[in-house]
This record gives structure tokens, sequence and C-alpha cells, in this order.
């Protein structure tokens, strides 16, 4: 059901993006935007293990509890062993990224082993490896990719109605650009959001066949998620919150609409009621 969904939610985003395409001017000013964004993406998808564990001064594992649930989990599942990284900060939390399995990385906090259980670690870490495995970094940079195409289109249209260029010999519509300004890039937003709430979905229920046990995971997400309120993490980079298990930003109010994850009590809800 969740990659049903996030298939819908790829092709609502592509629409979105043909629409605006044709009020700035047609398939080639989609296809422009799309090649910006593409070029602007491929890097951050491409070297998305290095810059990211860089960035929260990972450091590699080869031994102890975090090295030895990952490699017992991929044991268990056939799944291709990570490198693991640990990181410096306190807050408890945990992430995956990587191109592939075969440059993939998951890491977590030195806080989360101070608060959950070995099951509960595992949980958290199965739930890592299902997001590598379902391939969400590529879904997620795909996402990304429509969605700056559209944000690029939206500022084609406001300097081609600064400067002139949407008259009516081009046969734009005004009212049409106008429109696509202000709705199209939110429009992607939107859709780009849920695409990263359903992939969470889709991790949580995999990851719990990975461990084994839903109860697990929901009992760490309940201890992930008030620990991140109490102790919110600091010099979060807003474009990498979306890749934590419990968003590291939840201390702001954000909307439901407008989060990368889905609601903690729905989330829980359906680990309780997964049946394996």
């Amino acid at each position: 059901m969740n990659t049903m969904r996030t298939v819908m939610l790829m092709t609502l985003l592509t629409l979105v993006l043909v629409g605006a395409g044709g009020a700035v001017g047609g398939q080639g000013g989609a296809a422009i935007a799309l090649v910006l964004a593409g070029v602007m993406n491929l890097g951050t998808y491409w070297f998305s293990d290095k810059v990211v564990i860089k960035m929260y001064k990972g450091q590699l594992v080869e031994s102890g509890p975090l090295y030895d649930v990952v490699a017992e989990l991929c044991q268990q599942n056939n799944l291709t062993m990570p490198r693991v990284y640990s990181l410096p900060q306190p807050t408890p939390n945990a992430f995956a990224t990587g191109r592939n399995p075969q440059h993939a990385v998951v890491a977590a906090t030195e806080g989360i082993l101070q608060i959950l259980s070995r099951e509960e670690l595992k949980g958290v870490m199965a739930h890592e490896l299902a997001h590598v495995q379902n391939r969400d970094i590529l879904i997620g940079s795909i996402a990304a990719t429509i969605a700056g195409a559209i944000s690029y289109l939206a500022h084609m249209a406001q300097w081609a109605m600064i400067f002139g260029g949407g008259d009516d010999e081009e046969g734009s519509n005004p009212i049409a650009m106008i429109g696509m300004m202000i709705l199209a890039p939110i429009a992607a937003m939107l859709v780009q959001m849920a695409i990263s709430r359903s992939r969470e979905y889709a991790a949580d229920a995999t990851g719990a066949r990975y461990c084994g046990n839903p109860h697990s995971l929901a009992g760490a997400l309940r201890k992930l998620e008030s620990a991140n309120k109490q102790l919110p993490m600091p010099r979060v980079n807003e474009a990498t919150a979306h890749m934590f298990i419990v968003n590291p930003l939840s201390g702001q109010k954000l909307a439901a609409l407008f989060s990368t994850h889905p609601p903690m009590e729905e989330r829980i809800r359906r680990l309780e009621e997964l049946r394996l």
C-alpha cells in the first residue's frame, strides 16, 4: 500500500511539473528546469554517504553493540552489510543514507545507546536498513529534483513577468503564470513531504519484519520522541532532517502537511497493530 501511495504521489508531482512547465512556456521550460534541478541534486545523491557523515562528525565503528546489532540484522535477513557510524551527539537519533545498498551508511548517535534496550536498538537499525533496501534515498532525490524543477519554473516565470517575457505574442497566460508562481512550489513541497511520510511508514513496516518484533520498534519510537522533545539536537541542517528516524526539528511546531515525518502516535499505532 505504501509503495502504491508513493507511485501516486510521484505521478502527482510530475503532473504539477508538467502543468507548471505549460504555464511558463511549454515542455522546453520544464525540461530546462528539470535538468538544472537534476544537476543540483546529483552530487548530493551520489556523495550523500560522505557528505552527511562529515556534517555530523560520524566515526566509523567495526565492533561494539551498534555494529553487532546491524551485523545480526543483515545476517538474519540476507542483507548487504553497510558501513556503521557513531555520531557524537547526545540526542538519541539515527539515520541511513547512501545511493544504493553497496554504498550505504547507517548511523546512530551516542545518545541512542543510552536509552534503548538491545531489542529496541535492533528495531531502530532495522528501520534504517529498510530505508536502504527500499531505495528511499533515490526516491527522495527524484522527488527533490522534480520539486526543485518546479521552483526553478516559478523563478523563470517571475523573471519573465518582470522583463515582459510573458506577453500574448509568446502565447503565455499571465494569470496562469502568476498562479503557477504562487501555487506550484507550495503544491510541490506538499507532495514531496507526503512522499517522505509515506516512506517512513514503509520503513517502519519493513523494519518490523526485519527485526521480527513490531513492538520493539514502537517502544523505541516512543522513547526517541520523548527524548528529542526534552533534548533537541543542536545545529541540525534542515536539509537532512527528513533522514532521521525521529524528526530532529520536532521542537518546532510544524504543520502536519509540511512535516517530513508522520505523526508519531500514528506510527506507533500502526506498528502495534501490525501482524507478521
